[in-house]
C-alpha cells in the first residue's frame, strides 16, 4: 500500500513527503510543478508530473502504486488572487478536487485527507473559532476549499471512502533539517516576504490595513509550523487506517500574532532593521482568525513540538537565506 501526495512538490507537500518516508511509508507524488519544485520531492518517493485534474493519470497512478490513502495538497491559496480570478480557483480546488475524489472512487481508494483552511469561516464572530462555528467564507478561495468539504462528506455516505479535512490556519516555518521549505515565487506568506526584507531581497516590507479592530490595528493570525501541521496529517492517516469516522478538524495553535508583532519578531531573531510601509487593506481579510485547538488534540491525540513564533521564524528565514545562498530562488 503507498499513500499518494498531491502537490507533494510544493510547501506543505514536500514535508509530507519526507513525515511520510521517515514513518516507513511508500510515497508517490502527483504534482505538475506550476508551483512546486522536482529538486524539492525526497529521493525515496515515487514521481508523477501530471496534473491532480487528470483522471486517466490518477488512476494509472492508483493502479500502479496500489494506492490506498491520498493526501490532497494541490491548489491555488491566494485570498486576493482568488477574488481576482474566481473561476481559475473554482477550477484548481474544486473542479479538480471533484475529479480527484472521482478517481479514488473509481480505483478503490479508502481514505482521503484534504488541506482544508480557516478562510471557510470567513469573518467569524468569535475568536478562537471552533469547527461547529458557522461557515461563511468571503473569498472564492474559502468558498473552493468548503464546496470540496461538502463534496467529500456527500461522497463518504455513497462510497467506502472516509475522510479528514483539516482547516489550516497560518502555516510558516521550514524543516529544521534544512531539507525544504517555502520556495514558491512570489509568495504571500508574511512570514516568508518579512524574512525576504530581513535579508535584503526586498526593498520595503507591506503591511495591508492598520484600522482593524484589533490592540495595534492590524490583523491577528494564528502561526502553525508546518512541521506540526504535518503530523497532524499522519496523525490523520493512521485514525483512518484504523477505520475511524471522518473529521473536519481546525489545525493551529490557538495563539494569535498581530502582523506588526511577526515583524518585531523577525527583526529580533535576526538582528535586522528593515523598511516597513503601512497601506491599505487587502480584499478579504478578516481582523482576526485563531484556531479552537482543542479537538485535533483530543480526537487524534496530537501533540504540537513547535508552538514558538521564535522557532518558527527562525526556521523560515534560515529557509529563505539557504534559497538565496544556494541559487534556489526563482
Amino acid at each position: 500500500m503507498s499513500v499518494l501526495i498531491t502537490g507533494g512538490a510544493g510547501y506543505i507537500g514536500s514535508h509530507m513527503v519526507w513525515e511520510l518516508i521517515e514513518a516507513g511509508q511508500e510515497v508517490v507524488v502527483v504534482d505538475n510543478l506550476s508551483t512546486g519544485f522536482r529538486w524539492a520531492v525526497a529521493d525515496k518517493a515515487h514521481f508523477v508530473q501530471g496534473d491532480a485534474g487528470d483522471m486517466e493519470l490518477l488512476a494509472n497512478t492508483i493502479s500502479t502504486y496500489n494506492v490506498d490513502a491520498i493526501i490532497h495538497f494541490a491548489g491555488s491559496i491566494v485570498v486576493p488572487e482568488s477574488i481576482e480570478d474566481p473561476l481559475g480557483y473554482y477550477l484548481n480546488n474544486t473542479i479538480k478536487s471533484r475529479a480527484l475524489i472521482a478517481a479514488a472512487v473509481k480505483g478503490g481508494v479508502k481514505h482521503f485527507i484534504f488541506s482544508s483552511t480557516a478562510a471557510v469561516y470567513g469573518m467569524p464572530d468569535t475568536n478562537p473559532v471552533h469547527e461547529d462555528a458557522p461557515l461563511n467564507p468571503i473569498s472564492p478561495y474559502g468558498s473552493s476549499k468548503m464546496m470540496t468539504e461538502i463534496m467529500l462528506t456527500d461522497t463518504s455516505f455513497a462510497h467506502n471512502l472516509n475522510f479528514v479535512a483539516l482547516r489550516y490556519f497560518n502555516v510558516a516555518g521550514a524543516d529544521a533539517k534544512g531539507r525544504t521549505g517555502q520556495s514558491t515565487p512570489h509568495a504571500t506568506h508574511l512570514i516568508k516576504v518579512t524574512s525576504q526584507a530581513a535579508l535584503g531581497d526586498r526593498d520595503k516590507l507591506l503591511v495591508f490595513g492598520t484600522d482593524y479592530d484589533t490592540p495595534d490595528g492590524t490583523c491577528i493570525r494564528d502561526y502553525i509550523h508546518v512541521s506540526d501541521l504535518v503530523s497532524a496529517h499522519l496523525r490523520a492517516l493512521e485514525h483512518l487506517r484504523g477505520n475511524g469516522e471522518n473529521k473536519i478538524l481546525n489545525c493551529g495553535y490557538g495563539n494569535g500574532y498581530s502582523v506588526l508583532e511577526v515583524v518585531e519578531a523577525v527583526k529580533k531573531a535576526v538582528g535586522v532593521d528593515f523598511t516597513v510601509e503601512l497601506t491599505d487593506r487587502r480584499a478579504g481579510d478578516p481582523a482576526a482568525l485563531i484556531a479552537g485547538a482543542d479537538r485535533i488534540r483530543k480526537e487524534l491525540g496530537w501533540q504540537p513540538q513547535l508552538d514558538d513564533l521564535n522557532t518558527i521564524v527562525q526556521h523560515a528565514y534560515e529557509w529563505e537565506k539557504h534559497l538565496i545562498e544556494n541559487g534556489l530562488k526563482v
